[in-house]
């Protein structure tokens, strides 16, 4: 039962470990080689303009859209 257990305790952590560096990255200005968004890899030529980008060009602009018809 121990063993089931400690691997238990070691996926939470390895779980909370990675949630707390996806959200401090950004405080730090460091982006994302996978979109947060769908998943798919960033192209190079976003990461090389802006270093911080977390999501790619089209899950950025959906994100972008939908928060100007909220605050429509």
């Amino acid at each position: 039962m121990t063993d089931v257990l400690d691997q238990a305790q070691q996926v939470e952590e390895a779980e909370r470990e990675a949630s707390i560096a996806l959200a401090v990255a950004p405080l730090k200005g460091e982006g994302s080689a996978d979109c947060g968004g769908c998943g798919d890899p960033i192209e190079a030529l976003r990461r090389a303009a802006m270093p911080s980008a977390r999501r790619c060009a089209e899950c950025q602009a959906a994100r972008e859209r939908r928060a100007r018809e909220f605050r429509s």
